[in-house]
């Protein structure tokens, strides 16, 4: 264990230029190309098996131990969002309108340094180390279950994997037996009313007042539908209507995300929003459209190797606080690993001790403090090794 720490404080700063590499040249959700090419070769470089292309953009690296034993995967995302970069530094985005403003360039580099120093142990490893490169985890239907499709978990038997959180300070590791992440869920409704004057409402059907009252009355589902005890969020985040100002508008666009930790709950919520939606058109003598998609599913920790993560934590130095946290209402879809093998998805605090603010994840001025991926390879690192030493 000591040797993979003081292998890790080695590799740091080539851990740090890969980040600010991957940070400089950035790639969108399903057109990633050059960085899976990257990280390809960065594995073969130190003399892992290598499957490129896996699930289409995917990469498969893995390290067999020179003794028997089990299996254990780790996954980092790599694509990037379509943000215009605020920052000024001078690892800054090099592609107008992407940038890495979720934190993925250093799950990368996190990995991938961690597979250089657990290759260097490979003689005093027991089992097999699955190194998960995923495309794609910002846009549906996602990396992971094509991934999985194409048989990157055949012959594991636990997962671990982390997301760095700017909102979260330094130092700590944030875990959670259960739901972790909710199931992202999209919604579009268009309502068709009749057009009309301004100044004749009763000769119109008019959209906007029934797409308001919608927005409106659609929060009573959470208040009043759903149990207190079970949580949930329902976000409309575009209306669209109209073209002047004197014009009854005779179409509505509403598009919104609904958030869910509760498979029941999940199947509620879209079947309300429906029936909310067909009494408000039907009571004006209305018409509507309703488009509903689901999203990921919710991540959901397995108990034993969520508790096993913490205690792993509990030794490394650079962790101040190990503690349980509250659901994120964001959605991940590690849930697909982790509905095929046990395993568990933890938060590592990457927020800078001098910041009095981190600006939130996808936003233009996202950034972390880089030492938080020394952290998350370090308890991914001793978890892989207790694990494979002690099952």
């Amino acid at each position: 264990m000591e040797k993979l720490l003081l292998l890790l404080d080695r590799y740091y700063e080539e851990m740090v230029s890969i980040r600010r590499y991957l940070h400089a040249n950035p790639e969108l959700s399903f057109q990633e190309v050059h960085t899976p090419q990257y990280i390809a070769n960065f594995h073969r470089e130190i003399g892992l098996e290598v499957r490129e292309g896996v699930g289409g953009r995917g990469v498969v690296a893995t390290l067999r131990g020179a003794k028997p034993g089990k299996t254990v995967a780790l996954r980092a995302d790599f694509d990037a969002l379509p943000i215009q970069e605020e920052n000024d530094i001078p690892y800054k985005s090099k592609v107008d309108g992407v940038m890495h403003a979720c934190g993925h360039d250093g799950h990368t580099a996190t990995l991938l340094i961690l597979a250089k120093a657990l290759y260097e142990m490979r003689e005093e490893i027991s089992g097999n180390i699955v190194f998960i490169h995923q495309f794609a985890e910002e846009v549906l239907p996602g990396g992971a279950k094509p991934m999985i499709e194409d048989g990157c978990l055949d012959g594991v038997d636990v997962i671990f994997g982390t997301h760095l959180w700017a909102p979260t300070p330094l130092g700590e590791i944030h875990v959670k037996s259960g739901a972790i992440m909710a199931a992202p869920d999209m919604f579009e409704v268009t309502i068709h009313g009749k057009g009309g004057h301004g100044a004749e409402p009763h000769n119109a059907i008019d959209s906007i007042v029934l797409g308001a009252q919608y927005v409106s009355q659609l929060q009573t589902i959470i208040s009043r539908r759903i149990s207190p005890l079970k949580q949930a969020v329902i976000t409309v985040g575009q209306f669209e209507a109209g073209k002047a100002y004197n014009i009854i508008s005779e179409k509505a666009t509403l598009k919104g995300t609904v958030r869910t930790l509760d498979e029941k709950v999940r199947n509620q919520i879209e079947k309300e929003l429906e029936s909310l939606l067909k009494a408000i058109c039907d009571g004006a003598n209305a018409t509507y459209e309703f488009k509903y998609t689901r999203g990921y599913p919710a991540v959901v920790n397995h108990p034993d190797e969520t508790a096993f993560l913490a205690d792993i934590a509990k030794a490394i130095s650079e962790v101040n606080q190990v503690k349980e946290c509250e659901p994120l209402m964001v959605g991940e879809d590690f849930a697909y690993y982790l509905q095929k093998v046990p395993g568990t998805f933890f938060i590592t605090g990457a927020k800078h001790p001098d910041w009095e603010t981190a600006y939130p994840h996808h936003h233009p001025k996202f950034n972390f403090d880089e030492r938080a991926m020394l952290i998350a390879a370090k308890t991914m690192g001793l978890a892989t090794l207790t694990y494979l030493e002690n099952r």
